[in-house]
C-alpha cells in the first residue's frame, strides 16, 4: 500500500488478507465447470466474499483456473473483482503444481508459468506452489482427506534436484515481476517437514523463494508429528505468503490414539499469537490467506481474519 510515492507501513488495519476460495467447488451439482461460468455466475459467488467482510481475494485454482482464462475473460474477471471492492495479492495453486508429478509434470510447469504470468498481469505479488500430487481414490472417500495416505514424493536424488532445479526456474521467472514464490508444507513431500522445507528452499537458493508455513497441514495429520513450536521457530525465517488455518489435535499414547479436526485459529493446537508475532520478529511482510475445511468455511475465515487484525502490530 503506498501514499504517493511513499509505502505506508503494514499494520493491523491494511495488512492483506484473503479469503481463499477452496470453501467452494469448482464443479457444480449439475456437473458445469466455475471455468465456463458467466461473470455474473462468478459475481454471485464474489458477493458472498465480499458480504463475509473481506477486501482481498485468493481466486485459488481450484475454483477457478485464472491462469488458464483467455484474455478477454481475465479482463472481464479483473473487472469484476474490481467492481466488487477486491484485490487480489497472491494466486494459490492446489493439486496441479507439482512440477515433478510423474505423469503431468512438464503441463504443471508450464501451468505454474502462467500462474507467475497471470499473477503479474493482475498485480497480484505473490504466488503459492505445492509439489503434492492429486487426491488418491482412497483419499476421496474419507470425511477428512489427509486421514487416508496421499501421494508421496519419492526418494530419490535425481527427482529431487528435478524439483530444485524447476522451482528454480519458477523463482527467477517470478524475480523477474517482483512476485514471490511460496512454497506450500504439505506432509510426504520434499517441503512436508520444517527440516526439509528449510533444506529445500536453500537448494532453490534464489531470494524470491521461500516457505508457505501452512502448519495445520501437518498439525492435522493422524500421525506423529514434530510440535508446532518447533515448526514455527525453523520455517519463520523463510516464510512468505502464508496459508493459515488450525486443528484440534488429540493424543492419547496410552490408547494409541491421535486425531484432529478443523477448528477456528484462535482455538487450534497452533498458537497462532505466537506463531504470527515470531514471523513478524523475522521480517514477514507478505500477506496471509485464510482457509478452513468443513462447516461454513468462509464464515470461519472471517472470524479468523478478524483474530489476525488483533495480533498484528497497530
Amino acid at each position: 500500500m503506498t501514499e504517493g510515492n511513499k509505502a505506508m507501513p503494514l499494520n493491523r488495519n491494511n495488512w492483506p488478507i484473503a479469503a481463499a476460495m477452496i470453501n467452494f467447488p469448482g464443479v457444480l451439482p449439475d456437473g458445469s465447470l466455475v471455468q465456463e461460468q458467466s461473470v455474473d455466475q462468478w459475481a454471485a459467488t464474489l458477493q458472498q466474499v465480499v458480504d463475509a467482510g473481506f477486501t482481498e481475494l485468493d481466486p485459488t485454482d481450484s475454483w477457478l483456473r485464472v491462469a488458464d482464462l483467455s484474455p478477454a475473460r481475465l479482463r472481464e474477471f479483473q473487472y469484476l473483482v474490481k467492481t466488487l471492492g477486491l484485490t487480489v495479492p497472491a494466486i494459490s495453486t492446489t493439486r496441479r503444481s507439482s512440477v515433478i508429478d510423474p505423469v503431468h509434470g512438464d503441463e504443471y510447469l508450464a501451468y505454474n508459468h502462467r500462474v507467475i504470468d497471470t499473477a503479474a498481469e493482475i498485480g497480484a505479488k505473490a504466488v503459492s506452489f505445492g509439489l503434492f500430487g492429486q487426491l488418491t481414490e482412497q483419499q476421496a472417500k474419507q470425511l477428512w482427506f489427509w486421514t487416508a495416505q496421499g501421494v508421496k514424493n519419492p526418494d530419490d536424488p535425481a527427482t529431487y534436484q528435478k524439483a530444485v532445479s524447476r522451482i528454480r526456474e519458477l523463482g527467477k521467472h517470478a524475480a523477474e515481476y517482483g512476485i514471490e514464490v511460496s512454497l506450500e508444507m504439505y506432509e510426504d513431500t520434499y517441503i512436508g517437514t520444517a527440516d526439509g522445507a528449510v533444506r529445500f528452499v536453500a537448494d532453490v537458493d534464489v531470494p524470491s523463494v521461500g516457505i508457505n508455513a501452512d502448519l495445520g497441514n501437518l498439525q492435522r495429520l493422524h500421525r506423529p508429528v514434530e510440535h508446532w513450536l518447533a515448526m514455527v521457530e525453523k520455517v519463520v525465517p523463510y516464510a512468505k505468503y502464508w496459508h493459515v488455518k488450525n486443528y484440534m489435535r488429540v493424543e492419547d499414547p496410552t490408547k494409541d490414539l491421535i486425531c484432529s479436526y478443523p477448528t477456528s485459529l484462535a482455538l487450534g493446537i497452533i498458537n497462532y499469537r505466537v506463531a504470527v508475532q515470531k514471523a513478524i520478529a523475522a521480517g514477514f511482510k507478505s500477506a496471509f490467506l485464510c482457509e478452513h475445511y468443513g462447516g461454513d468455511g468462509l464464515s470461519v475465515c472471517a472470524m479468523n481474519r478478524d483474530y489476525l487484525r488483533t495480533i498484528l502490530p497497530r
